[in-house]
């Protein structure tokens, strides 16, 4: 643990120094709506609509086993250890379980783009040509554009990502989700049928063997990332009061974004006919069609377009900047990948990124059912991205033994339980990933698996392995940090 202590001291900056207001700062507010940003939006619902009145269980069962642990610890951690996730775990474990921790969170987003901005792509599709939603060669256009784009907005530094990422939640998630709720009352209300079951027995999902588990483990995923917007915790004034507070407004309006949308889709798409991309779309699309409002179709697909965007620039400036810290800090990137521009951002890490996006999003074009690949993407995804949670939730027992006088702004009631549930949970959606959907039967089990364990061991182990195996003292710091470095 002496080696441990010391990286944690060089690594964390005194208590007064987290507190100091930056050039940047970013109220607890703005922190709440690039967390809601970042983990919320309509586009993942249809997955559990299909389901009807039984998603409401379906959301909330992952909410409290996992979203409500992920949270508390995590405003713990924040409040007590500035550079999110990766000095969390350099502390609570060790730099290079740090490292593995940051670079998970980092390398989930290789697969998260081109499935969120399949999306993108597939609600675009409907305000100019429905047609083209299920088209290869469209999509991956529109995930190498669209990804590029972001990127170059991204690389004007963090502040500009603030401010899109929290007016893309207000006006492409909040404004979309609220007239899909109010339509499909009004449309009850009306006497239309419910296109899914709305009686008490609806309530519980009816589920035929561990396949048809599988969606659920989508909706981990769809919790995740409360904790990515912690590394720019130095930008807020008080981070120890503000950041728990920020992940207290955060959680409420996470679960009601995922579920009151999920149920009006429900009511007006049959499950048979919903699509994983473009089901919100579709309800939209059934909604405007019943009413005689069909033009609103595109201005509503504009704004859903807009909330992925912010919650993508989220995550692009978060991993990749914790990456950046701990690779220059202990040496673990080599020097091309420590460069920085004049706004602090890091380009190369970020150009890397773009191309094995850009690699990635041909799949699209060469796989004929975008479904599919949608689906494949988000689960390698979420595995992935469970190795970070698994290191997470170990590094906030182990550093309420080993530091239990440290300074913290937040303590989360009965941590070891909540750090247990959510390594439990996590265990188990781990798990039940290898296992393939029931939406996905008649392919073969054996190539699904080793397509979801090889994306998990290349990604996940293999590289951040070979980062480590060929680490060089001459790489630590080679780079110097800009001076206003939030690091």
């Amino acid at each position: 643990m002496a080696s441990t202590e010391a990286t944690a001291k060089a690594v964390a900056p005194p208590a007064k120094a987290r507190a100091m207001p930056s050039a940047r700062t970013i109220t607890w507010l703005t922190m709440c709506f690039m967390t809601v940003s970042a983990v919320a939006s309509i586009r993942n619902t249809p997955s559990m609509a299909v389901y009807g009145l039984a998603c409401i269980f379906l959301y909330l069962l992952p909410a409290v086993v996992f979203l409500l642990p992920t949270s508390l610890v995590a405003a713990e951690l924040a409040s007590g250890w500035d550079g999110g996730v990766y000095n969390w775990v350099t502390q609570g474990i060790g730099p290079r379980a740090g490292f593995i921790a940051i670079w998970t969170q980092f390398a989930m987003t290789l697969t998260y783009y081109p499935s969120l901005l399949a999306y993108v792509a597939s609600t675009l599709a409907y305000v100019f040509m429905p047609s083209l939603a299920n088209n290869g060669v469209y999509t991956a256009a529109v995930i190498v554009i669209v990804y590029w784009v972001s990127t170059l907005v991204s690389m004007r530094g963090v502040g500009l990502v603030a401010k899109l990422s929290s007016s893309s939640m207000l006006l492409g998630t909040a404004i979309p989700g609220s007239a899909l709720v109010i339509l499909g009352v009004i449309y009850l209300l009306q006497g239309n049928q419910s296109a899914a079951p709305i009686e008490a027995s609806a309530l519980m999902p009816q589920i035929a063997g561990i396949a048809g588990l599988v969606l659920i483990v989508n909706n981990f995923l769809s919790y995740a990332g409360m904790e990515v917007n912690a590394v720019h915790v130095k930008s807020m004034k008080n981070p120890g009061k503000e950041f728990p507070k920020a992940m207290f407004l955060a959680m409420p309006i996470v679960i009601a974004i995922f579920v009151l949308p999920a149920l009006a889709i429900s009511w007006v798409v049959p499950s048979s006919q919903l699509t994983l991309t473009g089901g919100v779309m579709q309800a939209f699309t059934a909604f405007f069609d019943h009413f005689h409002v069909s033009w609103l179709t595109p201005i509503l697909g504009i704004m859903l377009i807009t909330a992925s965007l912010g919650g993508m620039m989220a995550w692009l400036a978060g991993p990749s900047k914790g990456l950046l810290l701990i690779g220059r800090k202990e040496g673990y990137l080599p020097p091309f990948f420590q460069k920085v521009n004049p706004a602090g951002i890091q380009v190369n890490i970020l150009f890397a990124q773009g191309i094995i996006v850009t690699i990635i999003a041909l799949l699209f074009a060469l796989i004929p059912n975008v479904s599919s690949v949608y689906w494949i993407f988000s689960v390698i995804t979420t595995q992935v991205y469970l190795i970070m949670y698994f290191l997470m939730f170990i590094s906030a027992m182990r550093l309420r033994k080993s530091q239990p006088d440290h300074e913290r702004g937040y303590r989360a009631p009965i941590l070891p339980v909540l750090a247990v549930v959510g390594l439990v949970s996590s265990v188990a959606a781990f798990l039940i990933g290898f296992v393939p959907s029931s939406q996905f039967g008649g392919g073969s089990t054996v190539l699904y698996v080793l397509i979801i364990g090889g994306g998990l061991l290349v990604l996940g182990l293999l590289i951040p392995f070979l980062f480590l195996w060929l680490r060089k003292p001459a790489w630590k710091n080679a780079v110097p940090a800009p001076a206003d470095d939030e690091g």
